[in-house]
């Protein structure tokens, strides 16, 4: 900590979330470049060492134990106490950047693509589920998920990833539906979530098992 004297807000002992989140995007980012060489050895240690401060981070703790809500964000815990100062938005900012390393989601000279590395297995559905979120024009709406999907959004689009054997994207849009091979979206498409024109409506990624 910074200080023992700290008003008793902050001190010796403390953890301060920020610092956790801002390490675990350091080691998602050396994850990732583990991954681009040929040391599985390394590769191994590093998906361990990501998962275990993943699990660290206080939106996966019990209420009780976080001493406060857990997906509200903190500025740190003292000792003996809970969670202290809500409202830390830039630990939010290091962990959407993290979470969307875990989903795969990059752009690179303005298209997005869809290459996860990292992402686990159980985080694909065992059976059917409903996914809610709200939509551009502001309505709550929904998506029957099949099992082996999982499904997110971006930029208020919602991304339905399933498993299979070759990358591609699908796009959905009011009046057609068009296949893209590989992994990235392409421009234009790219394009359309950015400036949110609501053209487009879902994105169903195949990733490769």
């Amino acid at each position: 900590g910074r200080s023992g004297t700290f008003f008793g807000y902050e001190g010796l002992g403390s953890i301060y979330w920020h610092m956790v989140s801002k390490l675990l995007l350091a080691t998602y980012e050396n994850t990732n470049a583990a991954l681009s060489g040929d040391d599985q050895n390394l590769v191994g240690r590093m998906f361990d060492h990501y998962f275990e401060v993943l699990a660290g981070i206080g939106a996966h703790k019990s209420p009780e134990l976080y001493g406060a809500f857990p997906t509200d964000p903190y500025s740190h815990t003292p000792g003996g106490k809970g969670a202290q100062q809500p409202g830390m938005t830039g630990q939010v900012k290091e962990d959407l950047i993290s979470r969307f390393g875990e989903l795969g989601v990059h752009v690179t000279g303005g298209q997005l693509s869809f290459v996860p590395k990292i992402l686990r297995s159980e985080e694909f559905l065992s059976e059917p589920k409903t996914f809610n979120y709200i939509a551009l024009n502001k309505k709550n709406e929904q998506i029957e998920l099949q099992a082996g999907s999982l499904a997110f959004t971006y930029c208020q689009v919602p991304v339905v990833y399933s498993l299979g054997e070759t990358s591609s994207i699908t796009v959905v849009t009011d009046s057609s539906t068009s296949t893209i091979e590989g992994i990235d979206l392409g421009k234009e498409w790219t394009n359309e979530l950015f400036q949110r024109t609501g053209k487009v409506l879902r994105l169903e990624v195949t990733v490769v098992k």
